[in-house]
Order: structure tokens, then C-alpha cells, then sequence
């Protein structure tokens, strides 16, 4: 029965190392699935990477702008916090929701 298999099938190193591959794309716990699920979470993590530092950037720039034009700090806080002068009163509209 033996002589029926070709002989390279046969040889110890090639079977070691069909061994070898099989167990470290199946078994291993660095697997390829495991690998494939790990590049693919790398790629989102420098997307939302990359993401972050331009809302960064965008945030840096307001606060320069803000922080270098005392209208514009006054404009801001009043229509983020709501702040008012002493003797003014402040008005909210409030849309109507549609349902």
C-alpha cells in the first residue's frame, strides 16, 4: 500500500511541515482567522485613529479663534451656555417635533 503514494508524500520533512502549516493556520493561537480578525481591527483603530487627530485639529483651531477674539468667546458662550448680560433676558425657541 505504501508503494502506491508517491514518494515525496512519503518523506519525513514534508510531512513535518504539512504538519507545521496545518497546525499554525488552524490550531495555533495566532491562527490565520485570528490574524485576518486582528489586521481588520487595526485598520478601524487607524481609521478611528485618524478620525480623532483631524477633530482634534478642528478643535485646536476653534479654540484659537476663540480664545483670540473675545465677539466671538462672547457669541459662543451665549449660545452654548446660554449666558447672559445682568439685565437681559433670554428667549429659547424651541422647535415644534413633528410626530
Amino acid at each position: 500500500m505504501l508503494k502506491h503514494i508517491p514518494k515525496i508524500f512519503r518523506n519525513f520533512y514534508f510531512i513535518t511541515t504539512v504538519l507545521f502549516l496545518v497546525w499554525m493556520l488552524f490550531f495555533d493561537s495566532n491562527d490565520f482567522v485570528t490574524q485576518y480578525q486582528m489586521s481588520k481591527k487595526l485598520a478601524d483603530l487607524e481609521e478611528d485613529k485618524q478620525h480623532y487627530l483631524e477633530k482634534m485639529e478642528e478643535v485646536q483651531k476653534d479654540r484659537k479663534e476663540l480664545l483670540g477674539n473675545p465677539a466671538l468667546l462672547e457669541k459662543f458662550a451665549r449660545e452654548k451656555y446660554m449666558m447672559k448680560r445682568p439685565n437681559e433676558d433670554v428667549f429659547i425657541i424651541v422647535p415644534k417635533e413633528e410626530e
